[in-house]
This record gives C-alpha cells, structure tokens and sequence, in this order.
C-alpha cells in the first residue's frame, strides 16, 4: 500500500485528531492513501469511527505501536 500523505497529531487530544483527518481527507485526490498518527487513547475509538460516518473508506485496520495509533483511509 503506498502512502500519499502522513498526518501527525501526537500530542493533540479529542476532537482535534478527527477534525485534523477529515480536513486533510477532503484535500486528497480521489483513491489517495492517508496515514494518520495519532497518541490520545481515544482516537483508537473515534478518528475511524467518524471518519467512517463521513463517508471514507478504511483501507486497513488500525494499529498500536506503543503509545502510537496508526489509521489509514483512502480519500473519495
């Protein structure tokens, strides 16, 4: 899977990381992959949740390393 832009929101809490994804999502060409990664436990919750509910696309599971949570969604 090759990934077209990587967004960085460690260090920002609930609901920055959701609006931060959706924003970069609507910037994206169609078929794009986004990368988030993000640190607040929550967001392994709610970033593919509400990013789902607003019509994208998971392109695979999301993944902890550690603190880290990884996302990834395809742009539509």
């Amino acid at each position: 899977m090759e990934i077209n832009l990587t967004l960085d929101v460690r260090g920002e809490s609930c609901p920055y990381p959701v609006i931060y994804t959706l924003e970069a999502l609507e910037d994206m060409e169609k078929g794009a992959i986004l990368q988030v990664v993000a640190d607040c436990p929550a967001s392994f919750k709610n970033v593919p949740e509400e990013v789902v509910k607003h019509g994208y696309e998971l392109a695979k599971e999301p993944e902890k390393k550690g603190r880290d949570l990884y996302f990834y969604f395809i742009a539509g």
